[in-house]
This record gives C-alpha cells, sequence and structure tokens, in this order.
C-alpha cells in the first residue's frame, strides 16, 4: 500500500461520535465568543484552523486531540479579558517594587536599584538579543517535546500538557488575588492606576530594533492582561518542559531546556518584564503543579479518564 493509499484512507473520520464531539465543540466554541468573550477575526481563525485539523484527516484528528490541554488553556486565558482580575481586588504597583529592592536590591552609588534598573545601566547589544530570543522560545519548546511525546507516549503527552495547564491555573488563581504591575509600568506610570494602558514590550523593543521587525511591540500592544506579573508564568512553562524532558529520559534535550530556563529568568528579568521574585513565584508555581499533578492527581480516577481518552482518539 502506497503512502498515497494510507493517506487516503484516513481521510475524515468515520465514526459518528467524532463527529457529534466536533460539532458540539465548534457550536459551544462560536456560542462562548459570541455571546461572552466577544467575536474577534482571530477566533475565527482559531475555530477554523482546528476544524481543518479535525475533519481532514485521522492523523491531524489524533494529533489536535492530543494537544487538547494546551487548546483550553489558551481559551482560558482568552477569555479572562471577560472579568480583568484589577475588577477582583486592587492592583499592587510600588509594593512588588519595594519588595524586590528590599530582597535583592544592587546598590550603585549609595543609591539602592532593583535588578531589573541595574540591567537598564549596562544594556548591552547581545544581551538584548539573547533575550529575546529566550523570551521567544516559551512557545516553541514546550510545543517541541509535546510533539515529540505525540510520537512516542502520547499518555506522557496528556500527563505534561495537563500539568502545563494546570500550572496556568495556579497562575490565573494568583493573578486575581494579587493583581500587580510589572517593572516596566512602574518605571513608566508611577503609582498612578491606568486601567485602560495598552501592554508594552518594554526592553524588548531592543530586540525588535536589532532584527529591524516590530515583533514583541506588535504582540504586547495586543496584551489585555498587564497587571499579571505576579507569578511569571514565563519563567514556569521551561521548568515543566525540562521535568518531563528528564522524566522521559531525554538528557540532551534536558539540558538544552535547562539553559532555556536560565534564558528566559534572565529574559524576564532584564527586558524589564518581570521582578527576580515574579520569577522566583513562577519556579514555586511550576514545582506545586508538577508535585500535586504527578503525587495525588496521577494517583486518581483522573489516570484512567486519560486512558479513555485516549482510547477515544484512537477511535
Amino acid at each position: 500500500m502506497t503512502i498515497i493509499e494510507k493517506f487516503k484512507i484516513g481521510l475524515f473520520p468515520a465514526d459518528r461520535h467524532h463527529f457529534i464531539v466536533i460539532g458540539l465543540f465548534a457550536v459551544l466554541y462560536l456560542a462562548w465568543t459570541n455571546l461572552v468573550v466577544g467575536f474577534r477575526a482571530d477566533h475565527f481563525s482559531f475555530l477554523l484552523f482546528l476544524l481543518c485539523m479535525l475533519l481532514v484527516h485521522q492523523w491531524t484528528r489524533t494529533f489536535t486531540y492530543s494537544f487538547i490541554f494546551f487548546i483550553l488553556f489558551w481559551i482560558i486565558y482568552d477569555s479572562m479579558r471577560i472579568y480583568p482580575n484589577y475588577m477582583l481586588n486592587d492592583v499592587r504597583i510600588i509594593e512588588p517594587y519595594e519588595i524586590e529592592k528590599a530582597i535583592f536590591g544592587i546598590t550603585i552609588d549609595n543609591k539602592l536599584l532593583t535588578p531589573n534598573e541595574y540591567f537598564n545601566t549596562h544594556n548591552i547589544p547581545i544581551l538584548d538579543f539573547l533575550s529575546g530570543f529566550f523570551y521567544l522560545s516559551w512557545v516553541p519548546v514546550p510545543l517541541g517535546l509535546g510533539i515529540y511525546l505525540f510520537f512516542k507516549d502520547k499518555k506522557m503527552l496528556m500527563q505534561f500538557s495537563a500539568t502545563y495547564l494546570f500550572a496556568n491555573l495556579l497562575g490565573f488563581c494568583i493573578y486575581y488575588i494579587y493583581p500587580a504591575a510589572p517593572p516596566w509600568y512602574f518605571a513608566k506610570y508611577g503609582t498612578v492606576e491606568l486601567f485602560n494602558v495598552q501592554g508594552s514590550a518594554a526592553h524588548l523593543v531592543r530586540f525588535d530594533q536589532l532584527i529591524g521587525y516590530p515583533l514583541f511591540t506588535n504582540m504586547y500592544t495586543r496584551n489585555s492582561n498587564v497587571f499579571a506579573a505576579v507569578p511569571s508564568l514565563h519563567a514556569a512553562y521551561p521548568v515543566i518542559t525540562w521535568y518531563y524532558a528528564r522524566k522521559k529520559g531525554l538528557q540532551w534535550a534536558s539540558i538544552l531546556i535547562f539553559i532555556d530556563i536560565i534564558g528566559i529568568w534572565f529574559a524576564a528579568v532584564y527586558s524589564f518584564h518581570h521582578y527576580v521574585i515574579d520569577v522566583l513565584l513562577g519556579l514555586l508555581c511550576a514545582v506545586t503543579a508538577i508535585y500535586i499533578f504527578e503525587k495525588w492527581i496521577m494517583k486518581s480516577r483522573f489516570s484512567d479518564i486519560l486512558n479513555d481518552y485516549l482510547n477515544f482518539v484512537h477511535k
């Protein structure tokens, strides 16, 4: 049987249960985005892409099903704009700054600076480039491990992506409990509360200048979650990725991901997006998610649910 013949056999889902699930998802997503979130062009693009992946071929359908927890993460994150965290609790602007100086302050010429402020006086083009490079890696590195696990160990892919989602949910809860302004906001606006302010690329704009394209500028001006500096989930993602790479026994990948951890942590502070305390709380968020998921959740009925789900995926 040729590759083309094998591909034709897998065209379109044959099982009616898949049609029901896919149709139900499309209806619910359209209802949610139209009636609650507020429908945008990117919602249509996102749904169209998922429907194509789910309907075109058995392989693409299985691939999409396997990344369900990453898809849920994006839908939940996008939905946070419905009720911004500053509407629930007061925004902390000066408090994180003072805590940062008290714990990690650097004295220069009898003046106490945060690490962000210190790096601001020592910006170096190669560090500007590396900070941008590493800060972009928060998506492709976890996605890369996910794709590898899709081919090698789908059960671990589900565990990895579920832990990833769980860490985000912990972080989102903290966002609402403790809304906090990032360093760039305090440096630019002081203690004034401006709830309609656009997100900022901060010092990542230097990376944009080096490559001659407003990559981070375009990304962050669309960010509606300005007061979500604590914890740094950018700092959490590579830690979870590193843990599951180690668990799978991927030695060289683990080394590279560990380097990525250090790079992202440095970039978060150097770029004026996070304080060191934000990064450490991001680490704590990752470790907590891994511990709870591995020690408790996976020893519960959830493990059987994952097995049932994987059986459905391959029908």
